[in-house]
């Protein structure tokens, strides 16, 4: 249950719709508070009244709030066709999958919601202003407010310029992506620790019983889309309440089709529909991935950046070697976090859930793989990934990273040979590929 909060929150928060709509909610209460302020000291308000609240008449008031209003209705429609654009050149640029990080940007999100939650409190007061039968209320207060909402939304509007001009740049993008990669290793991985150069590397196949795929009964998905997230406390729940033994046949990230089995579950009687429900429902399938669970989503999107830069038609390796530059740097964090364990056991030591194991090599793999493929025939990026294979290598101890980082070494020195026309550049890959076979042969 808390997963799921967690994932239906994040998707929220990271709507383009939630704080406007949050700052339009609070200009909406803040509106008949001053004019509610303004009744109350009514009396007060006279010509020795402080500087800042406003005194004129009620033409003068509705003046002043009716410019506002329409003032910051336009811009805020100036400020969605800019970010339109953005968007537009963002998904050419570096891929439609990055445009979730421009709709999320907190900034675009805030600037949007001064202008509209301004406009919302400049008509509701507009509304108080009233002069009948010779008896005339002007909110001062309230005015005085909104003149000081749409000094504030100048300042946003400026520092929104300057935002777009920076966001839509390749190294901000860059970071920012990187940023939520650190984010999901944090997450997901345990704070650092310690390691021993012979760590144990646990097979989980070899705890479950020796006939467990016969005895298991498979739980089907029952709509297709990515696994966003396995509520693995949920799991545990039933397993222990029901005497289950459950193991995960997806990770998140994956593609689930319908009637795809999502788990096997051995069970010492028949499930019954309410249990299965409950087994299904802690596998939260969505439209889209998401890094909640899924570090391997933001790795995919630092190498979309950096294909799309080593294409014919952009030919930009200084792109893809930034983008090489970050995703050294996340495995380098990974490589010193304890790995998460798959397996979940009761209060009572009993093993009661096998989840699909996270592993070092597959977020290696997805960052590698396709940046090698690509860009085999630039000298620059084939050598800058065998450096940066050395630094991750100088930081990792586990012996199953360590391979998983000797083959890639190889795979990029071979692709290198194969791709790279002169001599020279074939050479200064020979030397890296060198060094971090050393360094490899060290640690072994």
């Amino acid at each position: 249950m808390v997963t799921r909060f967690y994932v239906y929150w994040e998707s929220v928060r990271t709507s383009y719709w939630f704080v406007p709509g949050l700052m339009v909610a609070l200009s909406t209460a803040l509106a008949p508070a001053t004019v509610e302020l303004d009744r109350l000291a009514l009396a007060r308000i006279d010509r020795d009244s402080p500087w800042w609240i406003y005194t004129g008449g009620p033409e003068g008031a509705r003046a002043v709030l009716a410019t506002v209003a329409g003032s910051m209705i336009t811009v805020a429609v100036t400020v969605f066709s800019i970010t339109i654009v953005a968007l537009s050149l963002a998904s050419a640029q570096f891929g439609p999958r990055l445009l979730r990080n421009f709709i999320r940007d907190r900034s675009n999100q805030v600037v949007l919601g001064a202008f509209v939650s301004t406009f919302t409190y400049c008509l509701l007061v507009l509304r108080t202003v009233r002069e009948r039968d010779g008896v005339q209320f002007v909110p001062g207060i309230g005015v005085a407010v909104g003149i000081a909402l749409a000094l504030v939304s100048l300042g946003v509007l400026i520092y929104f310029i300057h935002h777009v001009a920076v966001s839509i740049q390749a190294d901000h993008v860059i970071l920012s992506v990187s940023q939520e990669l650190h984010e999901a290793i944090d997450r997901l991985w345990p704070a650092a620790a310690s390691r021993g150069k012979n760590e144990a590397e646990t097979d989980e196949q070899s705890l479950l019983p020796a006939d467990f795929e016969e005895r298991s009964v498979p739980i089907k998905a029952e709509a297709c889309g990515y696994l966003a997230a396995i509520d693995d406390a949920g799991l545990l729940a039933v397993a222990a309440e029901q005497d289950l033994l459950i193991r995960a046949l997806h990770r998140p990230g994956q593609f689930v089709v319908s009637g795809e089995a999502l788990t096997r579950v051995l069970s010492p009687r028949p499930l019954d529909e309410s249990n299965v429900d409950a087994i299904r429902g802690a596998f939260l399938i969505e439209s889209q991935r998401t890094p909640f669970q899924d570090v391997e989503f933001a790795v995919d999107q630092l190498v979309e950046v950096a294909v799309r830069a080593l294409s014919p038609g952009v030919n930009d390796p200084f792109t893809a070697i930034a983008c090489v530059d970050r995703l050294g740097e996340a495995l380098c964090r990974l490589a010193q976090r304890a790995t998460p364990s798959p397996i979940c056991y009761d209060e009572s030591n009993h093993l009661r859930v096998v989840l699909y194991p996270a592993a070092f090599g597959a977020v290696a793999d997805a960052a590698f793989n396709q940046i090698r493929q690509y860009g085999r025939s630039s000298a620059a990026v084939m050598i800058r990934l065998l450096e940066t294979l050395t630094v991750i290598a100088d930081r990792a101890h586990r012996q199953h990273d360590l391979r998983a980082l000797e083959r890639h070494s190889q795979l990029v020195f071979e692709a290198a040979n194969r791709g790279l026309p002169d001599e020279a550049d074939r050479q200064d890959a020979a030397e890296r590929y060198q060094a971090i076979n050393q360094l490899l042969e060290s640690k072994r």
